[in-house]
């Protein structure tokens, strides 16, 4: 079965062996797309998403049209740091889903921890 599997694939399934979120310290999981980004944090324990943000979000929207998708990491980093701290979140545990971290992934989690997220 592995072998059907891309590098991303394997590399998320291994981190998702070592990482998981709990209440005390949710998983901060970022997606990419070619076009977008979303992130979320997710209690695994209770299967239940805490807090999500991304480039479609409402509060996002009309300010990232002249924006590189870098810089749009960067306001959806901030966005979902906001909205983990409205409720209570401070600590988190990062996961990059398999993706290097580098570009926007590093992007949105420096935003992140510079808008008081703790990981």
């Amino acid at each position: 079965m592995a072998s059907a599997l891309n590098g991303r694939e394997r590399r998320k399934l291994r981190i998702r062996s070592k990482i998981n979120g709990v209440s005390e310290r949710p998983r901060l999981s970022v997606f990419r797309s070619g076009r977008h980004l979303y992130a979320q944090v997710v209690n695994d324990v209770d299967g239940k998403t805490l807090a999500a943000a991304s480039t479609l979000s409402r509060d996002l929207k009309g300010s990232l049209d002249s924006d590189n998708k870098t810089d749009a990491a960067k306001k959806v980093g901030a966005l979902i740091a906001k909205i983990c701290l409205e409720r209570k979140i401070e600590k988190v545990v990062f996961d990059r889903n398999g993706y290097l971290y580098h570009g926007r992934v590093k992007a949105l989690a420096d935003a992140a921890r510079e808008a008081g997220l703790q990981f």
